[in-house]
C-alpha cells in the first residue's frame, strides 16, 4: 500500500511518498514507478481562497496523479474520489447566496451553475480514466465527517473535543456556538470508517462501478442531543440554547485562547499542538449556522451497500480516539 501526503506523518504501516500536489514533473517521478498499483484511493484536497482557484489547484492535483499512475500501472482497474455533499449546495463562498437542490439530496440532482471544485475533481476523473480500457471509478459524496486526524482540515469532532476542553479548563459551561435550526434539526453525519468500507465496496463489487454514491451513517441525530453528550465526556455543564442570547460563534470565542491552550497541553502532557492546528473554528460555525440538509442512501442499498453506523455511537468513539492520542485531555 502506498500513500502521498504533503506534510511529515507519524508512523503508520504503509509507504508514504512526500510530494507537493501541483508539481506535474515531481508526481510523474514519485509515481510513475508504482507499476503495481491496482487501486487508488483519492481523499484530499487543497484549500486557496476562492473557489476558481480551489477548482485549479485541486484540479490539477487529481491529474498530475492520474496521468503519472494509469499509463504506468497496466493492472490499475479502479479509481474512487471522496468529494461531498457540497455537490449540491455549491462552495462555501456562496453559502446563503447559491439556492441548494431540496433536500433529501440524491445523486442524479443536475449541477448547480456555479465554480466547484468537485465537479472539476469528477471531469477530470472521467477524462483521465476514459484513456484505459475497462479502468473503473466510483465518486463518494460524505457529509460532515466523524473522524479522528489532529491536523485535518474539516475535523469538527477535533475542534468540538478542543472547545469543550477549554471549558473544562476554564469552569465554564458548554455552550452551543450555533443556530437554534441547527440545535433543534435532524442532521446526518458520515463515520470515518464507515466511509473507508463504502470506498472499498464499490472498488471491488461490479455493480457500483462508474457511479457516484452519497455515504452517511443512514441514521439522523440532533445536535441538542450531541451536545449533552459531548459535556459529558468532557465532565462540563451542558446547558440548554437560550434564544434570549445573541449567538457566538467559536471564531469569536476562541480568538484569545491560544495561551490557553498551550497551558492545557502543557499541565495535561498532550502531544504538542498550537490552537490554530486542532480548531477550524470557521467550519464548526458554517456548520453549526443553519438548519442541516439531509441526503439519501438510498442508491447505494439499491447497489448492494448495506453498512450503517449508529451516528451517537460513532460521536463517542472518535473523541475515545482524540484522548487515547492524547490530542485532548
Amino acid at each position: 500500500m502506498e500513500g502521498l501526503r504533503r506534510r511529515p506523518p507519524p508512523t503508520a504501516r504503509l509507504e508514504r511518498r512526500p510530494s507537493r500536489g501541483v508539481h506535474p514533473v515531481r508526481h510523474l517521478a514519485k509515481l510513475s514507478p508504482l507499476t503495481d498499483v491496482t487501486h487508488i484511493f483519492y481523499v484530499t484536497w487543497t484549500n486557496r481562497s476562492t473557489e476558481s482557484e480551489n477548482c485549479e489547484a485541486n484540479g490539477t492535483m487529481l491529474r498530475n496523479v492520474l496521468t503519472a499512475v494509469i499509463p504506468n500501472a497496466p493492472n490499475l482497474t479502479h479509481i474512487c474520489l471522496q468529494t461531498g455533499t457540497k455537490h449540491y449546495v455549491g462552495p462555501f463562498e456562496l453559502f446563503g447566496e447559491l439556492q441548494p437542490h431540496d433536500p433529501p439530496f440524491t445523486e442524479d440532482m443536475p449541477r448547480l451553475d456555479a465554480p466547484n471544485f468537485y465537479y472539476t475533481l469528477e471531469d477530470v476523473l472521467f477524462e483521465e480514466a476514459a484513456k484505459k480500457e475497462d479502468l473503473a471509478w466510483s465518486v463518494h459524496r460524505p457529509p460532515v465527517i466523524f473522524g479522528f486526524s489532529p491536523f485535518s482540515m474539516m475535523n469538527i469532532i477535533g475542534s468540538l473535543c478542543v472547545y469543550a476542553a477549554i471549558c473544562k479548563h476554564e469552569n465554564k459551561p458548554l455552550k452551543f456556538p450555533g443556530t437554534k435550526a441547527a440545535w433543534n434539526c435532524y442532521s446526518v453525519a458520515a463515520d470515518a470508517d464507515l466511509i473507508a468500507e463504502h470506498q472499498i465496496w464499490a472498488a471491488v463489487d461490479p455493480y457500483a462501478k462508474n457511479e457516484a454514491f452519497n455515504c452517511s451513517n443512514g441514521d439522523v441525530f440532533k445536535w441538542k442531543h450531541l451536545w449533552k453528550v459531548l459535556a459529558e465526556q468532557f465532565g462540563v455543564e451542558c446547558v440548554e440554547f437560550d434564544e434570549s442570547e445573541k449567538v457566538i460563534g467559536l471564531v469569536e470565542m476562541m480568538k484569545d485562547k491560544g495561551p490557553v491552550w498551550d497551558e492545557i497541553v502543557r499541565e495535561k502532557e498532550l502531544v504538542p499542538t498550537k490552537l490554530e492546528e486542532v480548531g477550524l473554528w470557521w467550519f464548526v460555525d458554517l456548520m453549526l449556522g443553519g438548519e442541516a440538509l439531509l441526503d439519501s442512501m438510498n442508491k447505494s442499498k439499491e447497489h448492494g451497500f448495506l453498512g450503517f453506523r449508529n451516528s451517537k455511537n460513532s460521536f463517542i468513539s472518535w473523541i475515545d480516539k482524540a484522548k487515547a492520542y492524547k490530542i485532548v485531555p
